[in-house]
């Protein structure tokens, strides 16, 4: 039998949410139906004031439906010619005005319409050429390719960490919806495994991508893609079968989870451990954005004890230092740091800017 995992709660809150419409619909729809409501009313007006007033003008000769047509030919200004009599300055007066104004209502109404129908295609696109620009001044970033259930939990982890990416899905309505939400998003239409959405993205210049789309084929293709344009890309792939998981490697995947076994090892912990299971989701959840995060010793860093940096600070707490394959837990002043060593330290997103920042300026 299959064995299925059912994610927990705090990993699927935003998938359990129903779809709505996009806040993009619901926000531009009223604001172009009120404008054409608008236009289309002063048509109206225009169309009875003009009536009334060719009426009076040419009382006693003119008729109803004289008036009438007399106003539609003006304010459309086609002017087949005058079937009331236009004698004096101000009864002209009186039909250029309503020329003049009936001319910039009919303008409007049309307009109006114009926009009605163009645009959500014209928004989209000024959307996309929006997101190209912010794309092209990303640098160091990270790539997510398929942004659904999982995929939007990655991002809200780089979201809330401090860190840029781009977010590739092929269900553009969603992407709309979810860059409604949060203006930060940015994101690019299209399919992931294609080179173009890659290069678009701006592979060259990320330093890693996620391949979490729930397809394993599909996120074989794109790690094989991946390292193909961009080789010292670190590539982290999701994976359903377990058979599949040399595949991946072998196609390029740095690191392969399975959310199964993931899950597994996450309920026992919550069973046997329930203490540190209440940490992590503490860390999550808190206006802090607590995290353990990873440091690289820079290849310039002069050779010192650690007690010399003086980490001294409110925001980050040094927790191990890994050395190859080997740990050295809650190391001591007189630990000696070399470059290529890995610091792993519990601390905010700013705390962790400002512990870059020490180990590159030491």
């Amino acid at each position: 039998m299959k064995r299925r995992f059912w994610p927990p709660k705090f990993f699927k809150r935003k998938h359990r949410k129903k779809r709505v419409e996009p806040a993009h619909s619901r926000g531009q729809l009223p604001r172009i139906l009120l404008r054409i409501y608008f236009a289309a009313g002063l048509m109206v007006v225009m169309t009875l004031l003009g009536t009334l007033g060719f009426l009076w003008i040419g009382r006693g000769t003119a008729t109803f439906s004289d008036a009438l047509y007399m106003t539609l030919i003006t304010i459309t200004t086609v002017g087949y010619g005058e079937v009331v009599p236009l004698h004096g300055i101000w009864a002209r007066l009186f039909a250029g005005l309503i020329a003049f104004a009936g001319f910039g209502a009919v303008t409007f109404l049309f307009t109006s319409l114009t926009v009605f129908f163009l645009e959500s295609d014209f928004d989209v696109s000024l959307r996309r050429r929006r997101m190209n620009k912010k794309i092209d001044r990303l640098n160091n970033h990270f790539i997510v390719c398929g942004y659904g259930r999982v995929g939007q939990n990655v991002g809200g982890e780089l979201i809330a960490t401090g860190r840029p990416f781009v977010a590739i899905e092929q269900d553009l309505p969603l992407l709309l919806e979810l860059a409604d939400r949060d203006d930060r998003l940015i994101w690019q239409h299209g399919d992931a495994t294609d080179d173009d959405q890659l290069i678009s993205a701006g592979i060259d210049r990320a330093i890693g991508i996620f391949a979490v789309s729930n397809d394993d084929a599909k996120n074989m293709m794109i790690a094989l893609t991946a390292k193909q344009l961009n080789p010292k890309l670190r590539v982290v792939a999701r994976c359903h079968e377990v058979r599949n998981e040399e595949k991946l490697k072998k196609a390029g995947a740095d690191q392969v989870v399975l959310p199964d076994f993931t899950g597994g090892t996450r309920i026992v912990t919550m069973m046997v451990r329930p203490h540190l299971a209440n940490l992590l989701e503490e860390m999550q959840r808190s206006d802090q954005k607590v995290r353990m995060e990873e440091t690289p010793i820079p290849h310039r860093f002069t050779p010192r004890p650690l007690g010399n940096l003086k980490l001294r600070s409110p925001e980050y707490v040094l927790v191990a230092v890994r050395i190859g394959k080997d740990w050295h837990f809650n190391p001591q002043d007189d630990f000696e740091l070399h470059p290529g060593q890995v610091l792993v330290t519990m601390t905010t997103p700013a705390g962790r800017m400002e512990f870059e920042e020490l180990l590159k300026n030491a």
